[in-house]
């Protein structure tokens, strides 16, 4: 069976997925992206080239879309230029959220296409206006409809929909929930679990342990999507409370969503100088090995996941099944996994004393909370194993290939 996957970073959602199909010699699987850094086991890589981008004079709420539509094309190419050497999919499998996916129903009409529904944008009920750092307002809604288009194009002509969360899946027009199965890309809990040795070198020499007072906040970048200039605003009536505490940031300093605060500048920047605090005791590490982001996660005491109303982080569902005392954001994708009390604690995150309060109070009741961090574990094992989330992917794609798969 020919099996395509298209996503301009691969591999994206879809690394354990592919690398499933492509362990059966009957598959033969392909996987188009922009990318040329990455490899995977028996996945022929297969890339391709923006000609240009958008226009600058293009109007601002379509600029996106014409980018969309520049991916498309070239996947459509791309498509066209495989098949002419051999390669025509039995199943495709897409991202949508570049574009890419737009025409892949035009080239291939009659090969079943999956696409990963990860989130639908609002002007309001969502992330648009709900942080002071991220503007709402009668433009950025009407900006917020417009970049849909491509979505809904895309969600119009695949065949099946796969979305992580309900909640994001709720996001998506009504008219389409049908067509849409809730299955989250898995968390590998054989190999994120808690580990009571776990030990951290930091930059200065030091060394962590779990025997230390460690607060962890982790995000792929540091903005504001994830709360963190709530998160520096906290920090230092947590430091001047808690004096034994050290605080460990990992993530970059480029922009996965939103905008950066000014031109040639860093949220991290425009946090350090808007808060001071103790350099030696806050400790921004960018971004880690994995073995180290483990290790961080293993001897947390608490770990802060903040994140407005968006996509729910694969961090959130790895610190739970490293067995963290999670401090995280009252928020619908982390309320659809978290319940107050029970296997984490919720703050409101708008509210960077909040913030630090819950904080302050799990790091003094660490221990009288430890039925948290095995109910955080648990929540993650019995519903976002890699195991049992990647069957249900398998089988649905074996239902959209006919048994095939």
């Amino acid at each position: 069976m020919n099996i395509l996957f298209v996503h301009q970073n691969m591999p994206g959602q879809f690394r354990h997925l592919a690398a499933r199909l492509a362990a059966d010699p009957a598959n033969r699987v392909v996987f188009l992206t922009k990318r040329d850094d990455v490899e995977l086991p028996g996945v022929r890589r297969v890339g391709y080239k923006l000609p240009r981008e958008a226009g600058a004079q293009t109007h601002h709420y379509v600029r996106l879309l014409e980018n969309h539509v520049i991916h498309g094309q070239q996947v459509a190419r791309a498509c066209l230029e495989l098949g002419r050497r051999g390669f025509t999919p039995d199943l495709t499998v897409a991202h949508p959220g570049w574009g890419e996916a737009l025409y892949l129903k035009d080239v291939h009409p009659n090969v079943p296409l999956l696409n990963f529904c990860e989130f639908y944008y609002h002007g309001r009920g969502a992330d648009l206006g709900y942080l002071p750092e991220i503007a709402g307002s009668l433009d950025a809604e009407l900006r917020a409809r417009t970049r849909n288009a491509h979505l809904l194009l895309s969600l119009e002509a695949c065949d099946r929909g796969l979305s992580p969360t309900e909640w994001q899946k709720s996001r998506h027009p009504a008219a389409y929930h049908d067509k849409i199965e809730v299955i989250f890309d898995g968390i590998d809990t054989d190999l994120v679990r808690p580990e009571g040795g776990a030990r951290l070198r930091l930059p200065d020499g030091r060394t962590l342990t779990a025997r230390d007072e460690v607060v962890t906040y982790v995000a792929r970048n540091l903005e504001p999507y994830r709360g963190f200039p709530q998160f520096v605003r906290a920090l230092p009536r947590i430091l001047a409370e808690r004096p034994d505490a050290q605080v460990l940031v990992i993530g970059g300093d480029e922009v996965s969503y939103g905008a950066p605060p000014a031109p040639d500048k860093t949220w991290r920047q425009a946090m350090l100088e808007e808060v001071a605090i103790d350099a030696s005791r806050v400790h921004f590490l960018g971004r880690v090995p994995y073995a180290a982001y483990l290790a961080a996660l293993r001897l947390s005491s608490v770990h802060v996941y903040l994140t407005v109303p968006f996509v729910l982080s694969w961090s959130c569902l790895e610190a739970m099944a490293a067995g963290c005392l999670l401090v995280a954001s009252a928020t619908p994708p982390v309320e659809e996994v978290v319940t107050d009390g029970v296997n984490g604690l919720l703050v409101d995150m708008r509210s960077p004393d909040a913030v630090a309060e819950r904080t302050i109070d799990a790091l003094a009741r660490r221990d009288e909370l430890a039925d948290l961090r095995r109910r955080a574990r648990q929540t993650v094992v019995e519903h976002y194993a890699l195991r049992a989330c990647l069957d249900r992917q398998l089988d649905l794609v074996n239902e959209m290939a006919g048994g095939r798969a």
